[in-house]
């Protein structure tokens, strides 16, 4: 019996998932289920390196996990967890940490970006995050890793770690390869479309979409929408806007984009802003009335929860133990 492939990925429980967490993450995660091993993540202890409100947080994490189920993960054929509920995360990060090298971590683009932007709060786990992403990872002998292009410099390092600990002490690690779904991989802002639609953002709250978000809501950011001047719907790079629009429109409907352009073609682009937005509208309805059903199912959203941290446990103390064994701890 040929055993499947192992996936691994995670959400931050920073606030309601966004369209772009949807189109460009958990939707392939739904396709990839289906014939993988998959393990999907609540990354709360990602979430700790910028200051959160207690209840805000423990409130954010579960309704991300109930977003994964109304979205179409099945709990029993996928594993949903929060990462603060498996504590071998954090044991195998201290472990990585002493196996990368700080000049890699200066390297990381992403940490130079947050920084940046938060001046007052430049923490440890705010540099050491891609470790504990790492961990994350190899600790389940992850084989694919579903990321952005964003993330791509974080999976490398990864791959790095887990050569380097390899060579020093054999094949502990599985060294995972990126999988970058072929189209909707970067869904980009309403109003910056030439960044990711990130809630990093939200000060502004025309440039993303919220899961959670009323039909009203959708079609006003939709129409406040960022375009060009030319007036001609057409993908292309020097498009960033109308591209962005196409391809949420072809993400929502199941089109192509050269459709999504000859649907509207002669047509202005207050017609494409209002035709993408109905679009969503129309694709969130029925996910949006799962979702608040979950939340109000208490004991079925516990019993998630539950099964899914035994499970991810149960997968990670094994990695760990050898982990342990190979470089040298005392073993019980």
């Amino acid at each position: 019996m040929t055993k499947k492939p192992i996936i691994f990925s995670g959400l931050q429980a920073t606030g309601i998932p966004t369209l772009g967490s949807l189109l460009g993450a958990i939707r392939n995660w739904v396709r990839l289920s289906v014939d993988n091993n998959c393990l999907y993540c609540v990354v709360d202890m990602h979430a700790m390196t910028i200051r959160q409100d207690p209840e805000a947080l423990r409130n954010y994490a579960r309704q991300a996990l109930a977003w994964f189920v109304a979205l179409g993960l099945d709990p029993k054929a996928c594993t949903l967890y929060f990462q603060s509920h498996v504590p071998a995360h954090a044991e195998l990060a201290w472990i990585l940490n002493c196996f990368t090298y700080v000049g890699e971590l200066n390297r990381m683009t992403q940490f130079k970006d947050k920084a940046a932007k938060n001046e007052d709060n430049v923490n440890a786990g705010l540099y050491t995050y891609p470790v504990l992403q790492a961990a994350d990872i190899l600790l389940y002998q992850a084989n694919l890793v579903p990321v952005g292009d964003d993330q791509r410099q974080h999976l490398e390092l990864c791959r790095d770690i887990a050569l380097r600990f390899n060579n020093i002490y054999g094949d502990i690690f599985t060294v995972p390869e990126a999988y970058i779904p072929p189209v909707g991989a970067r869904i980009m802002g309403l109003q910056h479309p030439e960044n990711k639609m990130s809630k990093s953002e939200a000060e502004n709250e025309n440039n993303l979409v919220l899961l959670s978000d009323s039909p009203e809501s959708i079609l006003k950011k939709f129409k406040r929408a960022v375009t060009d001047s030319d007036n001609e719907v057409r993908f292309a790079p020097e498009k960033p806007g109308i591209s962005n629009l196409l391809t949420i429109y072809a993400c929502a409907t199941g089109k192509t984009i050269p459709e999504a352009e000859a649907e509207f073609a002669g047509q202005g682009y207050g017609q494409l802003k209002n035709g993408v937005g109905e679009a969503v509208v129309a694709m969130l309805k029925p996910y949006q009335d799962e979702h608040a059903r979950l939340m109000a199912d208490s004991k079925y959203l516990d019993e998630v929860i539950a099964q899914g941290a035994a499970k991810a446990r149960a997968m990670s103390e094994v990695t760990l133990r050898n982990v342990k064994r190979a470089i040298g701890y005392p073993m019980p």
